[in-house]
């Protein structure tokens, strides 16, 4: 049948408004509240746009802080009031909290679980509106709504105040807030009538232990719609009428007024890590005539066009929800930390400039960043498929990390070493983007910090962690240490996780062996390569587990393979001995093939009554000595070794059933129970897997592999970091329909579980056909390379 062109016109028209409609909707299917029982202190910040400096939220206990100096604090779906509302939210960062009242001046937010003693509020979750960008409640106890949005550097609060004689705002910024530490110096002032500044400094407690001589400082400069009748000043030793400034630990200003019903009061502050000078310059360059409702439009904006690069169809909404939410907490984590201007945090709390960059559409912004441990599994795949700037951003901060101080930094707070587990994978994930072609950096400065980030120890600072590199490079793997009422030792001669050390510095000598074969420097790669075995050292050929060995070449007695932290940091013996990412053939030819994929197999069939973790106990460590433990970073990569082990249709299996069961769509099962979520791994995790891509290697071989997995939408289109189109087709697709039957890419029959990754950067259309029951003929032709 011919049709018109007015009827083709039509169909056109109507199939343009159908992407319009699935484009305008992505936002839709973003829940930030998901996972927030027992979260992280920087995972629930809604109001921000990705990778912002500025991230507002809610807090509903921030001013505890937390002893363990990383555990959960801030928001908690569990707690039923609001203390205030914080302007930073990064790994070991907190603060620049404010708060409207009404009625008696009180200057402590009081008890948790008593509203009456301080300035906190009660809510009803029913008023409150969480969106990627923006955050709304009404704060019941003062009939006051608030609302929060942001740009990149500058935070916005309005506030919608009941009739009353008796109307504050707390500017309360000389308190600990999550896990910043506590506040060694702050200070606030009014500079005119609408407009002020001020600074805290902060000592976290792990700048405490892994960077004595650093310090966290925040900066803010702020304007306020409407002029205070008049102004209180507050600190720890008490409060002073008619004062406009506020000096020293406790520090804080409360703007008084008179308001009318339905009176609105908007702030914005601009915000800095380095002065206030430079936190004015970020507010002039962003914020200038800038509304509440233009910043909420603008920054939902940016998350719709951010999210919008990888659009997805089907019709599960709880699967949209999960996919989308993951990718928002992955474009949420690890924060920028510099000004408009070039200028970044140095250490103790001083200043630097980054250097000029040519290539705008890859500037590189200094960041903040959580450790990237396994987050080679999950973050640094993602950045590289579709946000390549902001692993040029990750590669970039880390590289003037080293021309500062001589090392890379694990994780770090404004320059400040963080480390958090006491290993470094920031070289091998430099080396990842070097072999995925993302080279905006001085590549020769780039080999020289991730070879000393393997073979150099003296004078080695205990915050760029593998404080043991000089016991791994004598005896091809790290000695075992006893604990004997030590926790967490690491020096020259071993360590207590010893076993799990040694693992990941075979790993990461294999990726740097690959960036050493991708540049020709052959007598790297030679030595680099024998490192990348150490594995061998410590796998017991007797019960075929990876098992502790001290520095007499003898496995530990008294061996007990579900032991966590015996020799294996955040895990035990069963989940680490399939930690051999960079030769999985060499695993399973050692263990043996049968009894490989029997035991692995078995695992998951145990997990999935866990739901792939700790069960529902609401604890982060709740699956550190189960057999399987998705919450945590060492599992991330092993229900993708049948990929290598001849059984792909497994790998489609158990990938399916962990993101339909450890991943949820509510508050209390969102990431597991109680997650540890590190900035967006665990989100990234589920949107690689969704899409059916994934490399166990972390990208690092010199011409990396994706292996393929079983897709979750009808279809996925992604616009690849180089600006290329790639659609990811499913035909037959259903939630029993989980294995692949074939496949094809570009037209032409796939007959092999993986591709290398350059070709799927070209472009185009990968399509699957799936099944409800395996092909065990697909994908088993060549198997992916192991070693190169």
């Amino acid at each position: 049948m011919r049709l018109s062109l007015k009827t083709v016109l039509a169909l056109l028209a109507v199939s343009l408004a159908s992407c319009r409609v699935q484009q305008d909707n992505i936002l839709k299917y973003v829940d930030p509240n998901i996972g927030t029982a027992h979260s992280r202190w920087f995972f629930y910040t809604p109001a921000a746009v990705p990778y912002g400096m500025a991230k507002l939220a809610p807090s509903t206990n921030g001013h505890y802080g937390n002893a363990s100096g990383w555990e959960a604090v801030g928001y908690d779906t569990r707690q039923n009031s609001i203390e205030g509302f914080v302007h930073f939210h990064e790994w070991q960062v907190g603060g620049v909290s404010y708060m409207p009242t009404t009625g008696e001046l009180k200057v402590k937010p009081g008890d948790l679980e008593d509203t009456t003693d301080g300035y906190r509020s009660q809510f009803d979750r029913k008023t409150e509106v969480a969106e990627a960008g923006y955050y709304s409640v009404l704060l019941a106890d003062y009939g006051i709504t608030a609302e929060l949005t942001a740009t990149k550097r500058v935070g916005f609060q309005r506030y919608r105040f009941p009739a009353h004689k008796q109307s504050h705002i707390l500017l309360d910024i000389g308190n600990k807030q999550g896990e910043s530490g506590e506040v060694t110096d702050a200070a606030i002032k009014m500079i005119d009538d609408t407009h002020f500044e001020g600074y805290v400094f902060t000592y976290p407690k792990y700048v405490n232990i892994y960077d004595p001589e650093g310090k966290v400082a925040m900066f803010f400069y702020g304007e306020i719609s409407k002029k205070p009748l008049n102004v209180t000043a507050f600190t720890a030793t008490g409060i002073k009428q008619n004062t406009t400034s506020a000096n020293g630990p406790g520090a804080g200003l409360v703007l008084n007024y008179e308001t009318d019903e339905n009176e609105v009061i908007e702030i914005k502050t601009g915000l800095s890590y380095t002065s206030t000078a430079n936190a004015k310059a970020n507010y002039v360059a962003e914020a200038t005539g800038l509304s509440f409702e233009q910043a909420k439009l603008n920054a939902q904006k940016t998350w719709q066009q951010e999210l919008g690069k990888i659009a997805v169809e089907g019709n599960s909404e709880a699967d949209k929800t999960k996919f989308y939410t993951g990718l928002f907490h992955a474009l949420l984590g690890r924060g920028i930390a510099s000004d408009v201007n070039g200028s970044y945090p140095k250490h103790g709390g001083t200043m630097g400039q980054l250097p000029t960059q040519a290539d705008g559409e890859m500037k590189a912004e200094f960041i903040n960043t959580d450790a990237i441990w396994g987050g080679f599994w999950n973050i640094t795949q993602l950045w590289a498929l579709s946000y390549p700037e902001w692993y040029g951003s990750f590669v970039n901060t880390q590289l003037q990390l080293y021309k500062d101080r001589g090392w890379f930094g694990d994780g770090i707070a404004n320059s400040q070493y963080i480390s958090g587990v006491g290993t470094n994978f920031v070289g091998l994930a430099i080396a990842a983007a070097y072999n995925s072609d993302i080279r905006n950096y001085d590549v020769n400065l780039a080999y020289e910090a991730v070879k000393a980030n393997d073979l150099q120890y003296k004078n080695r600072i205990i915050g760029a962690g593998k404080m043991d590199t000089k016991a791994f490079l004598q005896y091809g793997y790290v000695p075992h240490l006893e604990q004997t009422g030590r926790d967490f030792v690491t020096d020259s001669t071993g360590s207590n996780f010893s076993a799990s050390h040694t693992l990941e510095y075979s790993f990461s000598a294999f990726a740097t062996a690959q960036m050493a074969k991708s540049m020709g420097k052959q007598d790297d790669y030679q030595k680099l390569i024998k490192y990348s075995n150490g594995w061998q050292e410590i796998l017991n050929p007797e019960n075929k587990l990876m098992q502790p060995k001290d520095a007499k070449g003898k496995f530990v007695g008294k061996f007990d393979p579900y032991q966590p932290w015996r020799g294996f940091q955040e895990g035990n013996s069963v989940q680490y001995t399939f930690y051999v990412p960079q030769n999985p053939a060499g695993l399973v030819n050692a263990i043996g093939k049968d009894n490989f994929n029997k035991r692995l197999d078995s695992i998951f069939s145990v997990s999935e009554k866990l739901a792939f973790g700790g069960g529902k106990k609401i604890d982060a460590f709740a699956g550190i000595n189960a057999i399987y433990n998705h919450g945590n970073q060492p599992n991330l990569h092993i229900s993708w070794l049948f990929n290598f082990s001849g059984k792909p249709w497994l790998t489609q299996k158990w990938t399916r059933l962990i993101g339909q069961e450890f991943y949820g769509t509510d508050p209390v099962h969102g990431y597991g129970f109680g997650q540890d979520e590190d900035q967006g791994q665990l989100g990234s995790w589920y949107v690689m897997t969704a899409l059916g891509l994934f490399d166990v290697k972390g990208l690092t071989d010199a011409r990396p592999i994706i292996q393929l997995g079983s897709p979750l939408f009808d279809q996925a289109d992604i616009t690849l970091g180089n600006q290329k189109k790639l659609s990811i087709v499913t035909k037959n697709n259903s939630k029993e329909n989980l294995y692949i039957q074939s496949a094809e890419f570009n037209g032409k029959t796939l007959a092999n579980c993986w591709l290398y990754r350059d070709e799927l950067m070209k472009g185009g259309k990968l399509v699957f056909v799936m099944g409800s029951q395996p092909n065990e003929n697909w994908g088993t032709k060549v198997p992916p390379p192991s070693t190169q």
